[in-house]
């Protein structure tokens, strides 16, 4: 299929990320789901792809998952408050009513493919275990919730019959869910300003307003406890857009962490980062709760992980964290020193460490003083040609800056571009080529806060995913020659932000 044809079947998205996540959300949506029209600003990534509830639950770096209603630019709204609330009613409702029901069509659809799917599920569990899913977790019939997004990876595969009749239901839903549109719908707004129009009014009011509207408009009504869907509302200086989430569960909230540690979507992109290959063996010398591990398992369970950690109770959630997620036969929880790794030289092909910032989890001794003793032990135990990825608070980033052998600032230039590869971002069975896929180059963190409006973001963002600018060559670690530094990605991490580093070693002449 053309791209232009596949534009045409498309569905248009957007999802939101953290920020300093938002290329690799990017770069995940155009691997993963063949994407066109991909584009990105402050905390949000638009694209359009097929509306597949399976495929679209997969995405790792997202926050939550919205169709598109409008997405519109900013206007100047009068200080007047009545015309001001006149303005912004017919702004987000607009002329064309189709798009609004077109899209509530397409959440139904949705909706209904879900439900098909669980009831495949369901019959399949009564019918007893069949060979071709003996080896995969269904995390759907766990709950009660018919728009779990984590679960839909795991699905097992029906079979043609079994497809041919999801189709069918599909089909036949599908026609009362057009009737149900153009009947009474149950909804909500929820809705979130800043800027200008913030100083005006306040999120509650707005979504009062917006509601009034909508329910007017449409002859909806409104449902705060109980709503058939939500309609989300994000009204900035950079651009206006409203939309309808896919799920009800946010795709970051995943289903088998038990415990919660680092955010999965950090720990997901730290571990892209790792550029897993098939048969590989990851490790993380300070594992924690094993969030990282698990974030790696979850999208390549052909490899090897190992988590090592100092702390009995850290390594007792940890396990289980891996029990609850099935993959006790795939990563291996190690009690060990991060400044003794009990592993070979040039054992493993890639490390990942979170290290701790002192903040949640304290220290008796100060992470600073370790630091040199712990990048020697990575060093020693990372293969020639393996990466090695840390997160690190802003002034452990400083501290390790000192270790460069260059005079240069790193966060003043040193930029690397991401691949979009089939070996991380997407299963074993993609076909060849993604290899070819765009470059996705990460800005500089400073120049980051300097985007201040839609088109600059856009711009930036062309720019960015054609990878028109050549990265800063590799830095060598002044005591660890073997250590070039990549790049350093600039990420929150809610209350705080921190800098994720990425390294890959040498062989040294």
């Amino acid at each position: 299929m053309s791209e232009a044809e596949r534009a045409d079947r498309a569905v248009r998205f957007f999802c939101t990320a953290g920020r300093g996540l938002e290329p690799f959300l990017a770069a995940e949506v155009a691997a993963k789901l063949s994407a066109v029209d991909v584009e990105y600003g402050t905390g949000k990534v638009f694209f359009s792809a097929n509306l597949n509830p399976e495929k679209l639950s997969q995405l790792k770096a997202a926050e939550r998952l919205f169709l598109l209603i409008r997405k519109e630019s900013p206007i100047k709204v009068p200080w007047n408050t009545g015309k001001a609330r006149h303005l912004i009613q017919k702004k987000i409702i607009g002329e064309d009513r189709t798009l609004w029901t077109d899209t509530i069509l397409l959440w139904h659809k949705c909706q209904n493919l879900l439900q098909s799917v669980q009831r495949c599920v369901k019959r399949k569990r009564e019918e007893g275990p069949r060979k071709e899913c003996a080896t995969k977790r269904v995390h759907l019939e766990q709950s009660q919730s018919l728009m779990l997004p984590v679960s839909c990876q795991n699905w097992s595969k029906t079979s043609e019959l079994e497809q041919q009749e999801g189709e069918d239901e599909l089909h036949k839903a599908s026609s009362d869910s057009t009737s149900s549109v153009n009947g009474q719908q149950m909804f909500r707004v929820s809705c979130r300003c800043s800027g200008s129009i913030a100083r005006m009014f306040n999120a509650q009011e707005l979504g009062r307003m917006i509601g009034t509207a909508v329910a007017k408009h449409f002859g909806w009504k409104t449902e705060l406890k109980d709503p058939e869907f939500e309609i989300n509302v994000h009204l900035s200086d950079v651009y206006w857009v409203v939309g309808i989430p896919v799920f009800r569960l946010p795709l970051a909230q995943r289903s088998y962490i038990k415990t919660a540690g680092l955010r999965p979507t950090i720990a997901w992109t730290m571990a892209f980062l790792a550029d897993i290959k098939a048969g590989s063996v990851l490790l993380d010398p300070m594992c924690g709760v094993g969030t990282i591990l698990l974030e790696a398992a979850e999208e390549r369970q052909d490899s090897v992980f190992i988590g090592t950690d100092i702390s009995e109770s850290q390594l007792k959630m940890a396990h289980q964290n891996v029990e609850s997620a099935g993959l006790s036969g795939k990563i291996n929880l190690i009690r060990g020193s991060a400044t003794e790794i009990p592993l070979q030289p040039a054992s493993v092909d890639a490390i990942v460490c979170d290290l701790p910032f002192g903040r949640k989890f304290k220290c008796k001794t100060d992470i600073r003083t370790l630091l040199p003793t712990v990048l020697k032990e990575m060093e020693r135990v990372l293969r020639v040609g393996g990466n090695l990825v840390l997160l690190l608070s802003p002034p452990l980033s400083v501290h390790i800056q000192k270790h460069f052998s260059s005079d240069r600032m790193v966060g003043s230039g040193i930029t690397s571009p991401v691949r979009v590869d089939s070996s991380f971002s997407t299963d074993t069975n993609t076909q060849a080529g993604s290899a070819d896929r765009k470059l996705l180059q990460q800005e500089n963190p400073r120049r980051r806060n300097e985007v201040a409006d839609g088109e600059a973001a856009r711009a930036h963002a062309e720019h960015t995913v054609a990878g028109a600018s050549s990265p800063s060559p590799a830095l060598p670690l002044a005591d660890f020659p073997s250590l070039q530094l990549n790049a350093i990605y600039r990420v929150s991490l809610g209350l705080t932000d921190g800098l994720i580093h990425w390294y890959k070693k040498v062989l040294l002449t």
